[in-house]
C-alpha cells in the first residue's frame, strides 16, 4: 500500500500507479497485480488520492524460486518500489480493511495526534517520523500532512461584479459549469445509463492562469474574463480533517517487521517520551492492532483467573478435599511450561490465540490429573480394605505397592488420551493453509503442554500422592 504526500495531481497519481504495478509484475512469483487510487462513491471508502491500494496475487508455492519465502518476497518487492516521497506498507487486504473500518489505521501500529491546531499536529507528526525510523523493527513510518493540501481559491470582488450587473451566484454558477461541468442529457446503451456532461476543454482549466481567463457573459452581453471580477490564486489548507472525541486528529502509520506489536510499541513509546515534549493541549494515542491487543489483555486479565477459579471450584465439589485439589492444580505449571517451551522453539509471540490455547490446555491437563488421582484413590481404598480384612498394618511398603498399582492401571488410558489430543492437533499446528497463522498458535500451547503434562501425571503426580499419604500414615502412627 504505497502512500505519498497530499496535493499530488491526478496525472502524476496515474503515472505512479502504473509504475508501481509494472515493477511489482516483474517479480516472477507474482501472478496478477491490480492497483486502485482514489475513492469510490461510498462513505465507507474514504481513501484519498495520495493512497494507493495494490492487490497482489501470487502463484502457487511450487512455482516460486528455490529458497524464496514470503518475508524474502516482501523485502524484494519493497526494494523495487523505492520512490522519493512514497512510503510502502505491506499488509493483508481483508485484515487491513477490517482494521480501517474499526480503528481507521491501516497498518499494524498507528499513532493518533490530537490537538487544536493542524499545523502543530503536522509538526509533531514529522517529529514522530524522524524518531520512529530509528526504532528497531520499523519497516516504514508515514505521518499525514494534515496541513499540506493545495486549493485553488476564487475570491469574488463584490463591487467589481456589481458594476457589470453580476451577483455572486452568477459568477459561481458560471465557474461550476465551466470547471465541474453540468449534466445535460442521458444516453441509454442497452440496460446501461450514462450521463452526458458538458464543460470547458482541459486546456481552458489546467492552470491558475487559464482559470483567470475563463470567459463570463453578462446579461447585457458584455464579455469578461474571470480575473475582471475575482482573484484566482492557490492557497494551502488541510487535505482532509479528521476528528475523534471532538478533537482534531492527525494520524501516523507504522509498519513493523521481525518484531511483535507489544515489544515494538514499548520501545517506540520509550523513544517518543524521551525525545518529544508535547505542547499543552496535545496528546498521543497508540492505535491500530495495538488497540485490539490491549483490549484482549484487559479481558484475559480476568478471564484466566476466572477460568482457574471455576476449575478449582469444580474439583472441590468433586473431591471435597483441599489437598487433592492442590495436587491436581499442581499439574498446571508443568503443562504451561511445556506450552511455553514449544512457543519458544516455534518463535511464537504471545497473542489472543495463544491465550485461548492456554485456557484450553488448563482444562485438558486438569482432566488427565483427575483420571490419575481417581485411580490412585481407588487403589488406596482397596488396599485399606484388604489390610483390614487380613489384619495387616498399613505401612510404607503397602503404600508404595498401592500407588504403583493405581498408577500402573492408568498408564495406557493416559497415553491414549494424550496421543489422541496431540494427533488431532498436529495437523493444525503444522498446517499452512488459510487461517493457519491463528490456528497454529492455538494448537502450540496445547501440544507442548500435553507432552509435559504427560510426564507430570505419570511420574510426578503419583510421587506427590505417595508423599501425602505417607504423611497421613505418620500422623496416624503417632
Amino acid at each position: 500500500m504505497p502512500i505519498t504526500y497530499p496535493g499530488i495531481s491526478i496525472g502524476k497519481a496515474r503515472e505512479l500507479l502504473q509504475q508501481t504495478d509494472k515493477l511489482i509484475r516483474t517479480v516472477p512469483e507474482v501472478k496478477t497485480v491490480f492497483g486502485k487510487m482514489g475513492r469510490a462513491e461510498s462513505a465507507t471508502d474514504p481513501a484519498p488520492l495520495s493512497m494507493i491500494e495494490t492487490f497482489i496475487q501470487f502463484k502457487d508455492r511450487e512455482q516460486w524460486r528455490e529458497g524464496m519465502t514470503p518475508e524474502k518476497l516482501r523485502q524484494e518487492l519493497d526494494a523495487r518500489l523505492q520512490f522519493p516521497g512514497v512510503t510502502n506498507a505491506w499488509v493483508m487486504p481483508i485484515k487491513t480493511r477490517i482494521d480501517m473500518l474499526a480503528t481507521g489505521i491501516k497498518t499494524p501500529v498507528g499513532i493518533k495526534i490530537a490537538g487544536p491546531k493542524l499545523k502543530e499536529i503536522q509538526a509533531i507528526g514529522l517529529q514522530l517520523e524522524t524518531i520512529l525510523k530509528t526504532v528497531p523493527g520499523t519497516a516504514s513510518v508515514y505521518s499525514e500532512r494534515v496541513a499540506g493540501g493545495r486549493y485553488i481559491k476564487i475570491d469574488i470582488d463584490r463591487e467589481r461584479a456589481a458594476r457589470y450587473g453580476l451577483t455572486i451566484a452568477d459568477v459561481q454558477q458560471g465557474n461550476a459549469t465551466a470547471i465541474g461541468g453540468v449534466n445535460v442529457n442521458q444516453t441509454v446503451e442497452g440496460p446501461e445509463r450514462y450521463p452526458v456532461n458538458i464543460r470547458y476543454p482541459q486546456a481552458y482549466r489546467d492552470s491558475v492562469e487559464q482559470l483567470a481567463l475563463l470567459p463570463i457573459v453578462t446579461i447585457q452581453g458584455q464579455r469578461l474574463a474571470l480575473a475582471d471580477v475575482a482573484r484566482v490564486y492557490i492557497e494551502d489548507g488541510p487535505p482532509s480533517i479528521k476528528s475523534e472525541n471532538a478533537r482534531v486528529n492527525g494520524w501516523s502509520f507504522i509498519d513493523i517487521n521481525d518484531v511483535d506489536i507489544g515489544t515494538y510499541v514499548k520501545r517506540a513509546q520509550q523513544a517518543v517520551n524521551e525525545q518529544i515534549d508535547l505542547p499543552p493541549g496535545y496528546s498521543l494515542t497508540w492505535a491500530g492492532q495495538y488497540e485490539y491487543m490491549m483490549r484482549a489483555k484487559e479481558k484475559l486479565a480476568y478471564v484466566v483467573p476466572l477460568t482457574v477459579l471455576i476449575i478449582v471450584l469444580l474439583l472441590y465439589l468433586n473431591f471435597r478435599n483441599v489437598t487433592e485439589v492442590a495436587i491436581i492444580m499442581g499439574t498446571l505449571p508443568m503443562a504451561v511450561a511445556g506450552g511455553l517451551w514449544l512457543m519458544y522453539l516455534a518463535n511464537y509471540n504471545f497473542s489472543v490465540a495463544v491465550g485461548v490455547g492456554f485456557i484450553a490446555l488448563a482444562g485438558v491437563a486438569v482432566e488427565i490429573g483427575v483420571i490419575m488421582l481417581v485411580y490412585l484413590n481407588q487403589a488406596w481404598q482397596v488396599t485399606i480394605a484388604e489390610c483390614e480384612r487380613e489384619g495387616q498394618t498399613l505401612n510404607e511398603a503397602v503404600l508404595i505397592q498401592s500407588v504403583m498399582r493405581g498408577a500402573g492401571q492408568r498408564v495406557r488410558p493416559v497415553m491414549m488420551t494424550v496421543a489422541a489430543i496431540i494427533g488431532g492437533l498436529l495437523p493444525i499446528l503444522l498446517g499452512s493453509g488459510t487461517g493457519s497463522e491463528v490456528m497454529s498458535r492455538i494448537a502450540a500451547p496445547m501440544v507442548g503442554g500435553m507432552l509435559s503434562a504427560l510426564l507430570l501425571v505419570l511420574l510426578v503426580l503419583p510421587a506427590v500422592y505417595y508423599l501425602w499419604r505417607k504423611t497421613q500414615l505418620g500422623t496416624a502412627d503417632s
